[in-house]
Order: C-alpha cells, then structure tokens, then sequence
C-alpha cells in the first residue's frame, strides 16, 4: 500500500479499454466492488482458462468506495478482514474510501484484472435460454447509449445489495417549505459548503457516525436526530498485535494471518455473548460510550437501545471520534420523531424545534434485489420473491447464476471470498462431468419444508430489509435454504458442500 494517490487516477484513465473483448465468455461477473474483483482474481488463480469479463455501471472500480463521496467515508469494519484473505492489509484497521480503492487497484494491478473490465456498462436485462444453456445479457454504455450484448454461461453477481443511484429518504411532510438544503449522504453533492451552518443529521448508524465527526469542526454546530438510539464500540484505530508483529520483523502475509485470526476469534466470542449474554455486553458497550463522554453525561435515552446487541449492525467508532465532538458541545443528540419541516428547521413530536441550514437524510439505503435487472427465464419474467435461496448464494429454478450477499455481523468480504470458492469449485465440477447447466432444486426430503422470510427479523432487523423483504427469495426451515449469518460456521461448511446432492440438478 505505498502506492501515490495519483495511481488510482492514472489507472482510470484506462478504464475505457477494451471494447474489443469476446461478446461470449464462461462466466460474466456483474460489478467491479470488493465482491467483483476478488470474483474475478479468484477465477484466475481457481480456474484458470476460464474465459470472463466484468461489466461495471460505473466509470471505475470500487462500488461503494467509489459512488460514495461525503465527508470522512470510512470503513466500519477492519480492513484485516474486510481485505481479502490473499493480500495483505498494512495500514490501520479502519480505513478511509481512498485507502480502499488504492488498495483494489492493486489487486488489479498485481492480477492483470483491468484487462477482464468493461466499464460504464448498465445491464438492462438478463434472458436464460434452457435450449442454448447460456444466458443473454443486453447491457447499454453509459458514455454513448450504444446497446451492447453479452452471452454467457454462467453469471456472477457481484454488484452488492442496494440501489446506488439513491439512497432512502423517507417522505416529510413540510419537506418542500424547507428553504435549506436536503441531501443524502450516498449522493453528497459535490458543492455543498458546511462552514459555519447549523446541519441536522438525521439518523446514527454507521453513515452519520463518520460524516458527523469529520464535518463537526466547520459547521457551527451538528445535530445528530434519531428515532432510536444504536449501540457504537469506541476504540482505538490500530491493531497492537499488528504493530508488535511488525517491530520483529514478521512478513505481512503472516502479519495478515495471525491478525485476521485474532479478530475473527474475538468478534465469535462477542457475538456469542451478545446472545447468551445481552445485558452483560450491553453494559459493556455503554461504559465505552460513557468512557468518551464522561460520568456526568446522561446516556438515556440517546446512547441505551431497547433491542440487543446486534439486533442491528454497530459501528465502531475510531479513536472515539463521534463522541470527542459531543463532549466539545459541537455536536449533540436528540431522540425524537419529526412531525414536519419547517422553512428554518424541523419541528419535532416533543414541541421542540431544530434549527437547520442544511439537513442530512443518513436514513439508509434502497434494498436492490440483483441490480434491478430485468431477469427472465425462456422468455418468462423472473421473480426472485417467488423462490427459496439455497445457502443465500443460489436460488431454485434460476440455472447457472451466483450472488454475493455477505455477513451482517463480519466483514462483508470473508463470505466473498468463500462463495468464490464456492464458485471455483461449482465450475471446475461442471467441466470435469460435461455438464451445461446448474439449478438448485427443493429435494424429496423438503416437500412440506415450511418456507419463512429471507431472515428472521427477531435475529436482525435493519431498515433497508424490514422495508424490502418482499423482494427478497425465501428461506427454508434447513440450513441449506437459509443464508446463514454465521462465518464461522460456514467457513468449515461451505468447502464441505456436497456437489452430487440432489439439491444441484445439472443438465448436459
């Protein structure tokens, strides 16, 4: 990672190669995130010769690390884990958007993978044909309207779980009296100026705990305004087993290792007691809080939530930032619902006001079932609310197709990585056997299988699914139709995954 900045910007001036790539490959990976390039260097290492090409809406690599720009974006997982298992990560555990874009382009670069990328490439629709066992996709540049077709045997979705031309604003009334400006941190607008304004954060997951302390000093004051409170770890941002290891002189890929090793084992203990002992790591959790903003800091209602912990997802907080602005009085909490905008603010369900030159809406994201393609199947539509998910990777009646949704309580790319496997395996057992087509299937032990919510709301309940579970396949009452949110249960698993079981039904 001793990369210039200026070597991302360099490499996307490269991005809009290689229009000369074949219109049919093996496999078509869809989206150029975390989840793409890693799809994409696993295919060269696993399965080489395999024939593949990447079609990316955007103009460049790095999904979220790309489209979202607003102040302070960081990760809110440890890059030891949220990086691939096969390249080190050096720098400090949470990082910023721009560390992790230098970071994939590497990965890139080192891999020859740019060659594989065709940027600026909406998909439109995907058509499978039985007869031809291959799928269609008809795809449209972005940079010059032209319609493009692609044939492939298989796809690979990659392109993550929300929408990225919008996030979710909910509807206000009053919101077009406001004469200040809203926006929506996943399309910060690049002309925005916060110095010296009154800004209302509405929201306090993971987005308004970055956003907040990095604009905190400039504006004249921040409010942060939730509907409830959400549970944060402060900590330090470094990982001292990482320093030590380093000072003796340990190689970074065993540096990586023990590191990823030692947080995985920490995060399953904490997990583990989040649900055998809630209370307990509750109280845990809020003497963090109170270590940062001081004993005499009332922590009710704004910092204790009703729920357990991770019911939701919690952000960590790097070096206790958020709360070092709350205890400077540059930034406070207010727990309340908003009955309406005002022209100078936002009037609350409690009679107060806040005032507010700008308002920012952190109030989630639009759940995006497989890019908003249009799918259809011998020329029939494909509803994906109308199938039953098998592992969370692969659905019933939809031949030869993967996604990548990864882990709610663990770093998105550990479950990239093994689907990967996954993936690789699937392929090369397809080719060894002169099979053309895949399709998961509902087995004779399964008749009667009760069918039940994409996952169960009393386990995790974000906004972005509670609003969008409709849309999502169904899970089954076994493992083997759900997708489980347990990486250490599922890196021993999934490798062991039986590829003869009459759950797969291959076709010649």
């Amino acid at each position: 990672m001793n990369q210039p900045a200026e070597s991302v910007a360099a490499r996307d001036d490269r991005s809009a190669f290689a229009q000369s790539s074949p219109d049919h490959v093996d496999v078509l990976i869809v989206g150029a995130g975390i989840s793409g390039i890693g799809g994409a260097y696993h295919l060269t290492t696993q399965c080489p010769g395999t024939s593949f090409i990447v079609l990316e809406t955007q103009d460049s690599f790095g999904g979220t690390w790309l489209t979202h720009r607003y102040p302070g974006i960081r990760s809110d997982s440890d890059l030891y884990t949220f990086g691939y298992r096969f390249k080190p990560w050096t720098g400090k555990p949470i990082a910023t958007a721009a560390e992790i874009r230098e970071y994939l382009g590497e990965v890139i670069d080192d891999n020859d993978l740019d060659r594989h990328i065709r940027y600026r490439h909406r998909i439109v629709s995907a058509e499978w044909s039985s007869a031809e066992k291959r799928w269609t996709i008809a795809a449209e540049r972005t940079d010059t309207g032209e319609a493009v077709t692609v044939t492939a045997n298989f796809l690979w979705m990659c392109q993550g779980y929300y929408r990225h031309s919008e996030g979710y604003t909910p509807e206000w009334e009053g919101m077009a009296d406001f004469k200040g400006r809203i926006v929506h941190p996943q399309t910060w607008p690049e002309d925005i100026d916060v110095t010296g304004k009154k800004v209302v954060v509405i929201g306090s997951g993971a987005t308004a705990a970055t956003l907040v302390p990095s604009i905190a000093p400039r504006c004249d004051h921040v409010t942060v305004l939730q509907r409830s409170p959400t549970y944060f770890i402060p900590g330090r941002n470094k990982i001292e087993i990482a320093d030590t290891l380093r000072e003796l002189g340990i190689s970074e890929d065993w540096i990586h290792e023990i590191v990823r090793r030692k947080i995985l084992f920490d995060q399953a203990a904490f997990t583990r007691r989040s649900m055998s002992e809630p209370d307990v790591v509750r109280q845990e959790l809020l003497a963090g809080v109170r270590a940062h903003l001081g004993p005499d800091y009332n922590l009710d209602p704004h910092f204790t939530p009703t729920y357990r912990p991770w019911r939701q997802r919690i952000a960590f907080v790097p070096d206790g930032d958020l709360f070092k602005g709350i205890a400077s009085g540059k930034a406070s909490v207010v727990t309340d619902e908003i009955e309406r905008f005002t022209e100078t603010g936002i009037k609350l369900k409690s009679g107060e006001t806040l005032e507010a030159d700008i308002v920012v809406t952190a109030t989630g994201f639009n759940l995006n079932v497989l890019g908003d393609i249009a799918f259809s199947i011998d020329g029939a539509p494909l509803d994906f609310a109308d199938t039953v998910t098998y592992r969370g990777m692969m659905f019933t009646s939809v031949p030869n197709m993967v996604w990548v949704f990864g882990y709610f309580r663990a770093s998105w790319t550990l479950r990239a990585d093994l689907v990967a496997d996954f993936v690789c395996r699937l392929l090369d057992h397809m080719k060894q056997h002169g099979y053309r087509s895949v399709v998961p299937a509902l087995r004779p032990e399964d008749t009667g299988m009760e069918l039940l919510p994409w996952i169960d709301p009393e386990n995790f309940n974000p906004g972005y699914l509670m609003r969008g579970m409709s849309l999502l396949p169904k899970r089954g009452a076994k493992p083997e139709w759900q997708h489980s949110q347990d990486y250490w249960t599922e890196k021993d698993e999934l490798p062991k995954i039986d590829l003869t079981d009459s759950a797969f039904v291959y076709g010649s």
